[in-house]
C-alpha cells in the first residue's frame, strides 16, 4: 500500500491509499480542506471535531442531492431509449409500407407502359 500525506486545516495526516491513488487521494482531501475552511471562515473556532462534522454532513447533503439528480437522469435516459426504439419501430413499419407502395406503383406503371404500347404487360402472359 502506498501513504501519501494531505493536510487538513493546516494538520498533516498521513494516509494509505492503493499504488497510483495518491493524487486522487491528495485532491480529495484538498476539496474537503476547502469546506473546513470555509466553515472555519463563517464560524470561526468551534473545535474541529464540530467542524469535520459539519463538513462531512455538507459533503453527504451534496451527495445526496448529486444521487437524486442522477437518478432522475437514469429515468430520462431509459425513457429517452424507450420512445428511441419505438420510433425505430415505426420508421421501419413506415419503410416498409413505402417499399410496397412504391412497388405497387412500378407494377402499375408497367401495366399502364404495356397498354400504351399496344401489348399486354409481362404479369399477365
Amino acid at each position: 500500500m502506498a501513504q501519501v500525506t494531505v493536510m487538513i486545516d493546516g494538520k498533516a495526516y498521513r494516509m494509505a491509499c492503493e499504488e497510483g491513488q495518491e493524487p486522487h487521494l491528495t485532491e480529495l482531501a484538498g476539496r474537503f480542506d476547502r469546506y473546513v475552511g470555509h466553515l472555519k471562515s463563517q464560524f470561526g473556532e468551534i473545535g474541529d471535531l464540530r467542524i469535520t462534522v459539519m463538513a462531512g454532513i455538507m459533503i453527504m447533503d451534496e451527495l445526496s442531492e448529486m444521487t437524486r439528480k442522477l437518478g432522475l437522469l437514469e429515468s430520462e435516459v431509459a425513457s429517452l431509449k424507450t420512445n428511441r426504439d419505438g420510433s425505430l419501430e415505426t420508421q421501419q413499419r413506415n419503410d416498409q409500407q413505402v417499399a410496397s407502395a412504391l412497388s405497387e406503383l412500378a407494377a402499375r406503371l408497367e401495366g399502364l407502359t404495356a397498354k400504351l404500347n399496344g401489348r399486354t404487360p409481362a404479369s399477365v402472359n
